[in-house]
């Protein structure tokens, strides 16, 4: 990912809180000072059926807002996997919900963060939360988006009770965990490993 932008897609199925993610980056963003973009794409169906968006951040001005090679894909279901992970530039991160998504033969040329965020999520109380498990996981890896600024600003983004920002904040603080006590290798080791666990299973 560039020091100075990144570009992201965002998918999953339809409830899965996609949109909202892509929005909660963009707004993170723009209150921490940076320039933003948040586009939404919705599937066929509103429910049960795909949903994905855009999100660029920079630290100058965007040029355009489109991203056909994303720096980052986060793909909370298969689908989005098949879908988005091929055009994802060489060096880039595909970061995927593998509560959903088992191992597989990736690209090599990628950075491959796994992340079981339906079953933090529900460790949770609230499978709902998958969404922003992926965000503080994100934030982890992120050179514009930092988790003190998400941790900072989310409140703020979540109008409702205080049972439902504190269950945001920590689901936020558990993906940011996870991928901080994990070491995710890069390049033709992690396919090679991910591709016998494949062969395995």
């Amino acid at each position: 990912m560039s020091t100075n932008i990144e570009r992201i897609i965002l998918a999953g199925f339809g409830g899965q809180g996609i949109l909202f993610l892509g929005k909660v980056l963009a707004e993170v963003g723009m209150h921490s000072g940076k320039h933003v973009s948040w586009i939404p794409s919705y599937g066929p169906e509103m429910r049960g059926g795909t949903a994905n968006c855009t999100v660029v951040v920079s630290e100058k001005p965007i040029a355009s807002p489109m991203v056909t090679i994303p720096d980052t894909v986060i793909a909370l279901n298969k689908p989005s996997v098949a879908k988005f992970s091929p055009r994802i530039k060489g060096g880039g991160m595909l970061m995927y919900n593998s509560s959903m998504i088992e191992r597989q033969e990736f690209r090599d040329d990628i950075r491959l963060v796994e992340i079981p965020a339906g079953e933090i999520a529900d460790e949770l109380g609230n499978a709902r939360v998958a969404n922003m498990v992926m965000a503080g996981a994100y934030a982890k890896y992120s050179k514009v988006i930092t988790y003190d600024d998400l941790i900072r600003l989310l409140p703020g983004l979540l109008p409702g009770k205080k049972e439902l920002i504190d269950i945001n904040m920590a689901a936020v603080e558990r993906g940011f965990q996870f991928v901080k006590e994990k070491k995710y290798m890069f390049g033709r080791y992690v396919y090679s490993v991910f591709k016998g666990a494949g062969a395995g299973a």
